[in-house]
């Protein structure tokens, strides 16, 4: 038996998984609500959507989560959807609890995408998701408030960030001019999308493959990124939306990137040697100029972007779809509750 320390550094890089190499230039986060299928990748953080919480509040083993949920949310009284509101808060809340007693570092908890256009609303959600989670002992430093990146989710970020130290990741990120309003809102963090961009270039180009370096999605991200770290913005950036392990390799170095546990699992049995691709000092070495945006700006620069555009509205579509079909779920099952069922 070999010692590792009598191996050849390359041969040990060929031992090691691509997800261990990851790890030495990126943080690693799971993207899931299905937080028993996480534990052996040892991620850091966790991010969750309201697709991704239907998806498990479906599954048999997390009912009891979901029951959890409806009766707090009987117990609130009020109207039916009064209680219905306060069970998908709850929900949202009690999966995230479940996925911090997995995770050393912090969960992304989604507000509502329907909110998407009303400022102080996020807010307001905001800060009852936040003291939910104070209620279980839960510091808001372990918690990211996911935001729609409009215009109005930026500037909630923004709110949340400086007048109640809240933490906020930025989703549905498609645009550079995105990614400079929140930059310019000093907010925590944000997702740029990879694979719902490739996805839109391969429906509306004739182009139906990229290599992971010439990919649009691993070139909007490296761009951000880049733009983010030679003008010293403290916003971190973590990759989001992937389709493939191509796709997460490009981007090693970037400072978060969050990854589904599928391809977790692939690239835990990946043994191929992977390189950092991003880094402080190429960005440094960037020809990027620094832009400002106001709300006219910003607003006409992402429009500028028929990609970006189409993706975050489609977004928000689908999240929004997701939470109401999450309303329905809940509405039939308080009704067997309530009919002691």
């Amino acid at each position: 038996r070999l010692s590792m320390s009598t191996v050849s550094p390359d041969k040990r890089r060929k031992m090691e998984s691509a997800l261990n190499q990851l790890k030495k230039h990126t943080v690693v986060v799971a993207d899931t609500g299905d937080f028993n299928a996480i534990d052996e990748y040892k991620p850091q953080d966790a991010t969750t959507n309201p697709s991704l919480i239907l998806a498990a509040a479906k599954m048999p083993a997390y009912q009891h989560l979901l029951d959890q949920a409806i009766n707090y949310g009987i117990a609130k009284g009020g109207t039916e959807e009064e209680q219905v509101a306060h069970t998908m808060d709850k929900l949202f809340v009690t999966f995230g609890l479940e996925i911090l007693k997995k995770v050393p570092g912090r969960v992304s908890t989604e507000v509502d995408a329907r909110l998407s256009f009303d400022k102080d609303e996020m807010v307001a959600k905001a800060l009852g998701l936040i003291a939910l989670y104070k209620e279980a002992g839960i510091s808001k430093e372990r918690v990211l408030i996911k935001l729609s990146s409009t215009w109005e989710g930026i500037q909630a970020g923004k709110e949340l960030e400086e007048k109640h130290g809240v933490h906020c990741n930025m989703t549905l990120l498609f645009s550079f001019a995105q990614a400079v309003a929140c930059a310019e809102a000093k907010v925590t963090l944000i997702s740029p999308f990879v694979g719902r961009i490739l996805d839109w270039y391969k429906e509306n180009t004739d182009r139906k493959s990229y290599e992971p370096h010439e990919d649009p999605g691993v070139l909007s991200v490296t761009k951000i990124y880049n733009y983010y770290k030679k003008f010293g913005y403290t916003t971190v950036v973590m990759g989001a939306s992937f389709r493939n392990t191509g796709q997460v390799k490009a981007l090693t170095g970037c400072d978060l990137l969050t990854i589904s546990p599928g391809l977790l699992a692939e690239l835990s049995q990946d043994h191929s040697s992977i390189t950092e691709m991003l880094n402080v000092e190429k960005a440094k070495a960037c020809d990027l100029e620094k832009i400002h945006l106001d709300e006219k700006d910003f607003r006409w620069q992402h429009n500028e972007d028929r990609m970006a555009v189409e993706k975050l509205s489609d977004g928000i579509r689908k999240f929004a779809a997701d939470a109401i079909k999450l309303e329905t779920m809940i509405k039939e099952k308080m009704l067997d509750v309530k009919n002691g069922q």
